[in-house]
């Protein structure tokens, strides 16, 4: 599983006449109506392809009402190695969601907690039950962790369907949010040629995916783009923004009312803790390997 590389990473169709008519007389007809009643707005007709909607067509997403919204200085406990320790105080538990079961979600759950799933979409992983499903055609070099190799994010029609199985297995395992690693190929060395560009149109799929699904989730790293992304995500989660001078750019998501998850490695608590509450952030230091362990700001 990954978590911090070895290198640091920073991070319509045009409308037919008719269409356009209809859409004109539509309005005309409502600012008529809203001028004789009360003054307030009518919700647009549905429109007969909306009232059939094609089997295959992705599920509308929740509104942000209906998801889960972690606010700025909510505690949280981060744990992808070992056993999950589900007696650790803290209202957000952070977990791998290939290696824990139903039963894990629904004792936290019981709990009180939230529940996040870690998933590495970036990055290939040879030990994962879906390693298979991968072709060789999107694995490129290797990113520092044993049995991981960078995906090729340009070729969203065959990662999107991998990245929506996974995702429905989150939601099927009773997680309220998910994780995604590896959101910044493009400023590593991954063996493909990617753009700013092509790394923003790949993390606004992966939101767009979590959210049909009515899962929050949260930026992993990409600090370079924060600005572009805070919209389409839910909060944030940082590795090691204090020891590398970088917690200011994660201030949009503390802006708008969303999360900032922080940990440091390297870093004592005394060295950050007192800047990064400051800000609004949910830090602690954490061992490297993810274990239970955690010394909460």
């Amino acid at each position: 599983m990954n978590r911090a590389s070895s290198v640091r990473r920073r991070g319509a169709a045009l409308l037919t006449t008719a269409l356009l008519a209809t859409t004109l007389l539509l309005f005309a007809t409502s600012c008529s109506s809203a001028g004789e009643g009360d003054g307030t707005d009518s919700p647009p007709p549905a429109s007969a392809s909306s009232a059939a909607a094609s089997p295959t067509a992705p599920t509308t997403p929740a509104a942000p009402a209906d998801r889960w919204q972690p606010r700025p200085r909510t505690a949280w406990q981060w744990q992808l190695s070992g056993t999950v320790d589900t007696s650790v105080q803290a209202p957000v538990y952070d977990i791998d969601g290939f290696e824990n079961d139903a039963a894990v979600v629904r004792t936290l759950h019981a709990a009180g907690r939230k529940v996040i799933c870690y998933v590495n979409v970036g990055a290939y992983e040879s030990f994962r039950s879906d390693a298979q499903n991968f072709p060789a055609s999107v694995l490129g070099k290797g990113n520092g962790w044993a049995g991981e190799r960078w995906l090729d994010i340009r070729r969203l029609d065959v990662l999107r369907p991998l990245m929506a199985a996974r995702f429905d297995m989150c939601r099927a395992k009773g997680f309220d949010a998910v994780e995604p690693d590896n959101v910044d190929g493009y400023v590593n060395d991954t063996g493909f040629p990617l753009t700013a560009a092509q790394q923003l149109a790949y993390n606004r799929m992966i939101a767009q995916l979590a959210h049909e699904r009515g899962l929050s989730v949260g930026l992993k790293n990409d600090l370079d783009q924060v600005g572009a992304l805070v919209g389409d995500f839910d909060f944030s989660v940082d590795e090691q923004c204090a020891e590398f001078d970088e917690c200011g750019e994660l201030t949009p998501f503390i802006a708008a009312g969303k999360a900032v998850f922080h940990v440091e490695y390297n870093l004592t608590a005394g060295q950050f803790c007192a800047r990064t509450k400051k800000l609004g952030f949910s830090s602690m230091v954490k061992h490297l390997d993810l274990d239970a362990w955690r010394q909460p700001c």
